[in-house]
């Protein structure tokens, strides 16, 4: 049976890239979770006052890969020291962020981010949000697997 994992971690397209490629990972889909609005666009959460951040869910075989491994590929795929912002891009909508969908996961990420401050891995304070999953709007159809259909990538 597969599960759900939900990150956020900047722009979702180059995030949905990372984890498109990992091993165990049967589908992605990108959106919007963790605002005030009901059904929003991708105008409405670019304007920044909706309290959404573009994330990206994953369904993965648990068998296949573990919630602390996707949790690894999160922490390697952006920097979760930076407020509201990756790269070029900033807004609360480019937060780090991870939904946690059972008290397992959330204790799993719990323990991930502890031990990464603990080793004083990023040398910074970590500022990545781990709150309960919210409704996840799906983006709109062109934003899904972007890189794949139109090419590109973002240098992870």
């Amino acid at each position: 049976m597969n599960e759900i994992a939900t990150f956020a971690a900047g722009c979702f397209w180059g995030v949905e890239d990372v984890f498109l490629a990992v091993s165990g990972v049967t589908n992605t889909r990108v959106g919007y979770t963790g605002g005030r609005l009901d059904k929003p666009t991708y105008r409405d959460v670019c304007n920044g006052d909706t309290g959404h951040a573009e994330a990206v869910e994953v369904t993965f075989d648990p068998h296949q890969i573990t919630y602390a491994e996707l949790l690894t590929v999160f922490w390697d795929c952006h920097d979760p020291t930076q407020v509201n912002r990756q790269g070029p891009d900033y807004g609360e909508q480019y937060r780090s962020a991870i939904f946690y969908h059972s008290e397992s996961q959330y204790q799993i990420a719990c323990d991930s981010k502890n031990e990464l401050e603990r080793k004083n891995v990023f040398r910074r304070t970590i500022v990545t949000q781990i709150v309960p999953a919210a409704v996840f709007w799906e983006a709109e159809s062109y934003h899904q697997k972007y890189h794949l259909k139109n090419g590109g990538g973002c240098g992870f």
